[in-house]
């Protein structure tokens, strides 16, 4: 599409330029109407967050994401990008995006008055019109707003030409989204530099006796004020945004299972791996009991990558162990959950003294939690009487993340027991088996069991030199 190049051409083709947020407000309402998907990818939000941010835009608020860590708030703030236009017409060479039609900035006031309708006009897209930044407690009030610029006060201009200043990145994003993340570490007095952008739309810079009415959409993403220790938003910065937008964690083992079916890598080119569902369940699970503990400070929160950085690892173990033996296909077994340890460092931040190695043993006692819940809702432990039975006459079953599968099968065939209800594991979880995947799974849906049978205090567990084994 040919596009006009000059402020001549930009007038004879009628194009009607509107403020920021009626161009969100309008790109919004169009996406209803065709029941496009406001935000791809984000899951378990559509009847909780997304409509309190459908009414935000409608509204032209400003917004305030606030929530936990991992709670997809900055992915959103993101794809608000979607709601501008592909292309808008600026001022050429304008710093601050200038409006053809009512510059801003004295650079663009000139060129016009010296241009006229021959005024070049260049077209940016909506990538152009997003800016983000981290707060952290040295940002200054030069970088978000703007400073003396001492280079061209250097080449002769005075400080009181207006020419001699240089743009932050706030006013850069004239007609565009600026997004602060982590809001509360944004030092006092800089969010107090905020409230003329929020408010009355302009900055001022250093003293300067000019006011830039600038576009824009500011949003901004928080954790609750009551946990991070580095500062709070201040009430009047609060008081200035339109709609504050909780988030949550998923509300549902399911909606947290297709968060990370989403999120996490699974597809493996070492070694087959076929993950079934309730060891899927056993990691989220892990997060949502997380969530609970008394040892974990609720206040820091749980992130979702905790889960899909445990599904990772956990698939890794997995294929390690088939490129290892080598055997294929492979699948998750409980064994394997002691390798996402590494994978649940740094995820929660305890309640208790960070001794050495008390992070670990929580995160132990979680895997034990996580099992315990899911074999429960499969299971009634008392339904184990004859297997428990079976074990108290001086039997034991072997296990482990390196013991093939073929052995796991091998062993069952004198369990006919283990078997048995290993099948029905599988059938009762959706797990769809295949001559080549049997092996594989039988050895994670026994070892599910014998762990499950452990956790609710019917059989004794011993490791030594790295071999498991359950007995009564």
């Amino acid at each position: 599409m040919d596009r006009p190049r000059t402020l001549a051409e930009l007038k004879a083709s009628n194009y009607q330029i509107i403020d920021v947020k009626t161009e969100m407000r309008r790109n919004l309402i169009r996406k209803l109407r065709q029941g496009e998907t406001l935000f791809p990818g984000i899951v378990g939000y559509d009847e909780t967050v997304i409509p309190q941010i459908q009414n935000a835009i409608l509204s032209k608020h400003d917004m305030l994401f606030l929530g936990l860590r991992g709670q997809a708030k900055t992915r959103m703030l993101r794809m608000l990008v979607q709601l501008l236009d592909d292309q808008i017409p600026v001022v050429a060479g304008s710093e601050v995006n200038d409006n053809p039609f009512a510059p801003v900035s004295r650079q663009a006031r000139d060129h016009l008055t010296r241009e006229g309708d021959a005024t070049p006009i260049e077209w940016i897209g909506r990538e152009r019109r997003y800016q983000e930044k981290l707060a952290t407690p040295d940002v200054t009030i030069a970088d978000l707003i703007g400073e003396i610029d001492m280079i061209k006060h250097a080449e002769g201009r005075y400080l009181s030409d207006e020419m001699t200043m240089h743009y932050g990145m706030i006013p850069r994003t004239n007609r565009g989204i600026y997004c602060i993340n982590e809001l509360p570490d944004l030092g006092p007095k800089i969010q107090v530099g905020l409230f003329n952008v929020l408010e009355e739309r302009d900055v001022q810079i250093r003293g300067f006796p000019v006011r830039l009415e600038l576009d824009l959409c500011m949003v901004f993403s928080a954790n609750p004020e009551d946990y991070t220790n580095r500062g709070r938003i201040v009430t009047p910065l609060k008081d200035r945004i339109g709609s504050v937008i909780r988030t949550h964690y998923p509300l549902t083992r399911e909606l947290g299972m297709a968060i990370t079916d989403a999120n996490a890598w699974m597809e493996r080119d070492g070694a087959s791996v076929v993950v079934p569902k309730f060891m899927n369940e056993v990691v989220e699970e892990m997060a949502r009991v997380a969530r609970a503990s008394p040892a974990v400070n609720q206040q820091s929160g749980v992130s979702v990558r905790m889960s899909i950085a445990n599904a990772e690892n956990l698939v890794s173990n997995a294929e390690r162990r088939g490129l290892l033996l080598p055997e294929s296909p492979v699948a998750p077994r409980v064994s394997d959950l002691s390798n996402l340890v590494s994978s649940s460092r740094g995820k929660i931040e305890l309640t208790m003294s960070d001794e050495d190695g008390q992070e670990d043993r929580v995160i132990q006692k979680l895997i034990g939690e996580a099992v315990k819940n899911i074999f429960g809702a499969y299971f009634d432990v008392k339904s184990f009487k004859p297997l428990v039975e079976w074990f108290e006459n001086g039997q034991t079953f072997a296990v482990g993340d390196r013991v093939p599968s073929a052995d796991y099968v091998k062993r069952l065939g004198g369990v006919p027991l283990l078997k048995k209800e290993a099948i029905h594991l599988l059938e009762k979880s959706g797990t769809q088996t295949t001559a080549a995947t049997e092996s594989a799974l039988l050895a994670s849906a026994s070892e599910f069991i014998l762990e499950g049978l452990h956790v609710e205090n019917r059989l004794n567990k011993n490791t030594k030199s790295g071999q498991v084994s359950y007995k009564r």
